[in-house]
């Protein structure tokens, strides 16, 4: 593998055609991910393709020029120290990280160019590093203007919108099912267990347990569900770890005040109504998230929350108390 300094002119032209495609190719893809839910964005990405296909077009010309028609296979991969792309960072992102990682895409490859021209001794080669670089750093300033063209006016509004509502389908919807199922369905065994034992210590063992059983369930049971290509709520493990991780918080809130020892007086009493206090936070977190981002009215959520919890945890004192 050679060093960037060690090419020669052809080479390093040859070099900065592939690598103008290639960034053309990366701009087009951020495009298409992008353009259902946010074509302004997309439209934005499509500019900056343009732009990299027009500078691939004109360096095309100057080699032709020099060297003919036929260009040598070289790749990023073939030069040590070359910048390389990070395509499996891109998925997911949203809009604002895509840009974001777009003008560093530019301003990494310019200040390599320009690194590159200190330390080579072939002036050639150093012309050829600078204009690379003024390039690069041309992009970078297109890149930004393109940007502030993109966050003015009703293009910015949508968006905003757009952004909100895939924020709720990739993070508010799966962490808020894991937490109502981690609130209400852990209810049930944990009461159970309380009354049955009247024994701190063995109810938060149960409790602990069905916690971390159903983050387990729920997770898988988000991420395999949905893969989000249809859809578009984004990485499916994503969307699993969140709803695994706040069904595990739900079920985990009302049992940790069996952790009072048992040794206490009136331990039982104290931890039983300090996880009823509890319950009746989570719940009413419930209703407050599903009225702040599922427009539900707030009445009618808790009422449909607190009845659901309600009887849940009957169940599992009349279980327990049998």
């Amino acid at each position: 593998m050679k060093a960037l300094t060690d090419l020669t002119e052809r080479e390093v032209l040859a070099l900065a055609i592939a690598s103008e495609e290639e960034d053309s190719r990366i701009y087009r893809s951020f495009a298409e991910s992008l353009r259902a839910e946010l074509p302004g964005s997309a439209g934005l990405f499509e500019a900056m393709a343009d732009e990299e296909q027009g500078h691939r077009d004109d360096l095309t010309a100057a080699y032709r020029e020099r060297f003919g028609e036929h260009l040598p296979p070289l790749r990023r991969e073939d030069v040590k120290g070359f910048p390389r792309r990070r395509a499996v960072w891109w998925q997911g992102l949203d809009a604002a990280r895509l840009r974001r990682e777009a003008q560093a895409m530019e301003e990494r490859s310019a200040g390599f160019y320009e690194r590159a021209a200190a330390l080579t001794r072939d002036l050639g080669v150093r012309q050829l590093f600078v204009r690379l670089a003024e390039i690069e750093r041309g992009h970078g300033r297109r890149a930004g203007a393109l940007t502030a063209e993109q966050e003015t006016g009703d293009a910015a509004a949508e968006e905003a919108r757009a952004a909100h509502r895939l924020f709720v389908l990739r993070y508010v919807q799966p962490g808020l099912a894991g937490l109502i199922d981690g609130s209400v369905s852990t209810l049930a065994p944990l009461f159970a267990a309380a009354f049955a034992t009247h024994n701190n210590g063995q109810t938060f063992l149960v409790g602990l347990a069905a916690s971390i059983g159903a983050g387990i369930s729920m997770g898988f049971t988000e991420a395999l569900s949905d893969d989000g290509s249809i859809t578009g709520r984004g990485s499916p493990w994503l969307r699993g770890v969140v709803c695994g991780v706040m069904t595990a918080v739900g079920g985990l809130g009302h049992t940790l005040p069996y952790l009072v020892p048992d040794a206490w007086p009136n331990a039982f009493a104290i931890a039983t109504v300090l996880a009823a206090l509890v319950v009746a936070v989570e719940l009413l977190a419930i209703s407050a998230i599903r009225t702040r981002y599922m427009e539900t009215p707030f009445w009618r959520a808790a009422l449909q929350v607190v009845l659901g919890g309600v009887m849940v945890l009957v169940a599992g004192v009349v279980i327990g108390s049998a």
